[in-house]
């Protein structure tokens, strides 16, 4: 994904026509490398939400609000008390940088009108939120960076501002056709790469769009280009720096196989048409947003979450791992001790025919050659020669006895062990979707109550209210669909929530969710919402992402918990199957 410098003038233009003449109205910090600026409006109170976070730099309107910190971190408090109620006054981007300049207007303790500026600079790594006085001067920034973390620019109180080379890259906004050509022909590389490696704000998607829009292959070296490629090149360039100028911008997302690859500011046509005007089948399609926020808040809302979670879940998932590792080595120890006990059966018709034949054995014979009367062939017996017929008999019998017991013994616990290793995946499944804190406090019961985690020595931990639920889907049909995110829901929507001509769907042999379809007073269900069911048991397994997965579906009378099985396994003897992708795009999710 692109957080490109005409996405940024995307973001800009929005802020502009949505912030220009507000005044601060609340400036918090929910997280050490973000802000959420709350602006009042005639029309009402809009939100900026602003992230330097490393691996997830953002800016963009929204219109869900954070939690703060009971203490308001150190910029927090500078920001506060240089611009609440401040005006904004200007937002601006200079030339396609990924810098955007916030200047606001306030009053300062001797009453005098003074202006600031609040610069956010979305680099990645580099990512900051800097503080300037009018004249550059940086009085803070979310980030310190001092002279032995870079040597090209310190950003530190009382350090003029400035910002870093670009690596001598052209601004496209001024570049004309003969200066275009001149720097890609000069670099003998993928024109794709010469186009966004040569000008600013520029991604290599946006690139290689542009090289689709000219009809140009993105991955031919410059050399390959005639002038009348170069021609084609530079009016699809062109229209895009008029598009950006006039800020004629058409957020979407591009999605490749079903799932979202790409987003950008400017229509991503080497992906297909929007897909309201095609087959709702297709895989390859891009989705338009009103709005470059409402895209980012879409995108990276659930990604944010995501990645919050799997920083929370961390402990979880290194404990689930351990063991499941650890149950895979046993597992694997125990079917090789299982092989060397096949031949215990030989050695018992062994000790048979010795004892049936042996007394025509020759003394210290090395073998002995007998009718086997259970397959009608002579077998060549191996024989101690230091002991009698009768003694190697009981030798080969002691041998069966042993292997037995360790088969029978190997048996149950080899299944035991596979049960474990089912429920470790499950668990880990569970892990992979959950969303909220809530849904790990649940997983972290169940690792728990599985003698995974230790309780606290002395603790009488009280039950406590779960305030996680399943997911809840509403079929296009109008049926009401459920799915478990963890063993404890599976269990509870399979046998409490469904009833007996309810139908139930799993991702066959593979750890996945409970999906349930209440039938309600219907006689049947439509063809579609087994679909729509089947590919929410697809998405919510481990076959997620795979072209097809299969399906085991099939009334919930018919599904069955043995006694003292681990939560969320089941057993069933007769389903129904089908093959089907786990997009599940189309459907629509209930919030509760």
């Amino acid at each position: 994904m692109a957080f490109d410098g005409v996405t940024i003038a995307n973001v800009v233009s929005e802020l502009k026509r949505e912030l220009m003449g507000g005044r601060l109205y609340k400036i918090a910090q929910p997280e050490p490398d973000e802000l959420l600026l709350t602006v009042k409006q005639p029309d009402g109170t809009k939100k900026l939400l602003i992230s330097a976070q490393a691996s997830l730099p953002l800016l963009y309107l929204t219109s869900t609000g954070k939690p703060s910190p009971m203490t308001a971190p150190g910029f927090c408090m500078l920001l506060r008390k240089h611009l609440q109620s401040g005006r904004i006054i200007g937002i601006s981007q200079p030339g396609l940088e990924r810098i955007v300049h916030i200047d606001i207007e306030h009053l300062d303790e001797m009453g005098d009108l003074r202006r600031k500026t609040l610069i956010v600079e979305i680099m990645g790594k580099h990512s900051n939120i800097i503080f300037c006085d009018c004249d550059g001067t940086i009085i803070d920034s979310i980030k310190h960076v001092s002279a032995a973390v870079s040597s090209l620019r310190q950003v530190l109180p009382g350090k003029p501002y400035f910002i870093a080379a670009t690596q001598d890259k052209l601004d496209a906004l001024t570049a004309d056709r003969e200066a275009f050509q001149d720097v890609l022909s000069g670099k003998p590389q993928a024109v794709f790469k010469a186009l966004y490696g040569s000008f600013t704000g520029i991604s290599p998607i946006l690139a290689q769009e542009l090289c689709y829009e000219a009809g140009i292959d993105g991955d031919l070296p410059t050399a390959a280009l005639t002038d009348s490629d170069y021609g084609h090149l530079f009016d699809a360039f062109a229209r895009m720096v008029h598009a950006v100028r006039e800020e004629d911008f058409s957020p979407n997302i591009a999605y490749a196989g079903g799932s979202p690859v790409e987003f950008s500011a400017l229509p991503l046509t080497m992906y297909g048409f929007e897909r309201t005007d095609m087959d709702a089948s297709a895989r390859d399609y891009t989705i338009a947003y009103s709005s470059m926020s409402a895209l980012l808040e879409h995108y990276y809302a659930e990604k944010n979450i995501l990645t919050h979670i799997r920083q929370k879940s961390a402990d979880l998932r290194r404990i689930v791992q351990t063991a499941l590792e650890r149950n895979v080595k046993k597992y694997d120890l125990q079917l090789r001790q299982m092989k060397d006990t096949e031949k215990r059966d030989t050695y018992r018709v062994y000790g048979e025919l010795l004892n049936t034949y042996g007394y025509s054995a020759e003394p210290g014979a090395k073998s002995f050659q007998a009718l086997n009367y259970y397959t009608g062939e002579t077998v060549a017996i191996p024989l101690d020669s230091t002991l009698s017929a009768m003694e190697n008999a009981q030798r080969y019998f002691d041998k069966y006895g042993k292997m037995k017991r360790t088969y029978e013994a190997l048996s149950q616990l080899t299944e035991e062990v596979k049960e474990e290793i089912q429920h470790l995946e499950s668990i880990s499944n569970a892990l992979d979707i959950a969303l909220y804190e809530e849904d790990l406090a649940q997983i972290k019961e169940e690792l728990t109550l599985s003698g995974y985690i230790r309780r606290k020595a002395g603790s009488r931990a009280k039950k406590q209210k779960i305030a996680s639920r399943p997911f809840h889907y509403l079929s296009s049909d109008g049926f009401h669909m459920y799915v478990g995110k963890n063993n404890f829901q599976n269990d509870e929507l399979t046998f409490k929530v469904a009833t007996g001509n309810d139908w139930w769907f799993h991702a066959k042999q593979i750890p996945g969710s409970h999906v349930v379809v209440k039938v309600d007073n219907a006689q049947e269900l439509p063809d579609r919402t087994f679909e729509e069911a089947a590919r929410l048991a697809a998405y919510y397994s481990k076959g997620r992402g795979q072209e097809k997965v299969e399906i085991d579906y099939i009334q919930k009378k018919h599904v069955k918990k043995p006694n003292g099985a681990k939560p969320g396994f089941v057993v069933y003897y007769t389903n129904y199957s089908m093959a089907i992708d786990s997009d599940i795009s189309g459907i629509e999710l209930i919030n509760e």
